[in-house]
């Protein structure tokens, strides 16, 4: 490990040896001092340690304490070095969030769990933003936090029977506790109650899209967190749950957040095969079709996977059928997503054109053949790859009878597809 730095050289700019962290020789972010007076850049030296690294990097002496000091006098030299140096393309680094301190963090709980007169109901939901601003901050927090029995006091106070002035509070633990994952026992305990599921689907009405939000994201981890048949079946059919979270999937692009936490929560809800038209009813076809382009990769698979869950019901392929959008939009996706878009997208289209030759005839139209001669050649996955399959067979009597002859996209006329 060097001990002497020279200036690292950004072009027209070197940054100072003593502003680099002499583990990662990068400009230090957030500069931190060890027990033995060297200073690090904290990434660097809390990964040194969590490997099992009992010295010092620097000077090998042994680590008498593993407290990490901010270096704040350092830091801010940082900061007016970057400035100084914006003209040459030097950004500020960001005033870090400092870790939480256990100490603190047992006290917010203690507060925010507190039944005790003596502690008023502000108090309690003044520790519950604290907390939650804590558990945003970093993975660290939120592993500190989830360290204690913070589940249990969440759950305690969102499900709790008080009566409305408690309103906030339940809002506060609900929008805390849906950062950290349920067991399976936790899951089912709210999935049993009916009168619970029933007030998470009265806030996907409310009045804050924060509040609906969360709701949903409560909703998507019961489902995905229960393994039995029946409790999610009881789930899907409580009242208006599917038309509260297709409303969300309304809301405007600039809440990203909303377009993730609403396509989780349907794709786990349309799970459950048996309720599945109710989200037809409830609009999901169109929502859908016409959100897609605004998800982002993983979302986008999911939204997929969707519309193929929805298209393997009666409701669902006649909706999706019916929607002019629907076929030319499944085919462009092919090939231009990912593996598991192009899969997904592939078996809607199996689904919808076995039962319409309407669909079958704008898929040729779409010129989806090229495509599926592409998935059939490439590198997809197998799955994707049998779906494709199925469906130029299906389209097999819908093929121009100068289709494969006379266009250019099928000069590989030879290519035998195996069924």
């Amino acid at each position: 490990m060097p001990v002497n730095l020279e200036p690292l050289d950004l072009g027209r700019v070197q940054i100072p040896c003593h502003f680099r962290c002499p583990i990662s020789l990068e400009l230090m972010r957030d500069p931190v001092t060890i027990s033995t007076g060297q200073t690090y850049d904290r990434p660097g030296i809390e990964s040194w340690i969590l490997s099992g690294n009992t010295t010092c990097p620097v000077t090998r002496a042994p680590l008498t304490d593993l407290t990490l000091i901010p270096n704040h006098t350092l830091r801010r030299l940082i900061q007016d070095w970057c400035v100084a140096n914006r003209d040459f393309g030097v950004e500020r680094i960001p005033t870090p969030n400092q870790p939480a301190d256990p100490t603190s963090v047992r006290t917010l709980l203690n507060q925010a769990s507190s039944t005790e007169t003596s502690t008023s109901l502000q108090t309690r939901i003044s520790a519950l933003r604290r907390l939650r601003r804590l558990a945003s901050d970093s993975d660290k927090n939120r592993s500190l936090i989830g360290s204690y029995n913070v589940r249990e006091i969440l759950l305690r106070n969102v499900f709790c029977d008080s009566g409305s002035d408690s309103a906030e509070l339940k809002q506060e633990s609900l929008a805390l506790l849906v950062n950290f994952p349920l067991d399976e026992s936790e899951c089912v305990s709210i999935a049993s109650g009916s009168e619970r599921m029933k007030y998470l689907s009265r806030l996907l009405f409310h009045s804050s899209i924060d509040v609906r939000v969360n709701s949903a994201a409560m909703i998507e981890i019961v489902l995905t967190g229960i393994r039995s048949p029946e409790l999610r079946c009881q789930i899907s059919n409580v009242e208006e749950i599917y038309d509260g979270v297709i409303d969300i999937l309304r809301s405007p692009i600039s809440y990203p957040r909303a377009l993730k936490i609403g396509i989780k929560a349907l794709f786990a809800l349309c799970l459950v095969k048996q309720t599945r038209y109710r989200a037809v009813d409830a609009g999901a076809p169109e929502i859908l079709l016409d959100r897609i382009a605004d998800f982002e990769k993983c979302d986008a698979e999911r939204a997929l996977a969707t519309i193929e869950l929805l298209c393997r019901v009666p409701a669902g392929r006649a909706a999706f059928a019916d929607h002019a959008l629907t076929v030319p939009l499944l085919v462009k996706i092919i090939l231009k997503i990912s593996e598991r878009a192009t899969e997904h997208a592939a078996g809607a289209l199996v689904s919808l054109c076995t039962e319409s030759e309407h669909c079958r005839r704008e898929a040729v139209a779409a010129r989806v053949l090229t495509q599926l001669l592409l998935v059939v050649q490439s590198e997809c996955t197998e799955r994707a790859k049998r779906k494709a399959k199925l469906l130029l067979k299906l389209l097999r009597d819908s093929w121009p009878q100068d289709s494969v002859g006379n266009s250019d996209d099928f000069a590989c006329s030879e290519v035998v597809v195996p069924f």
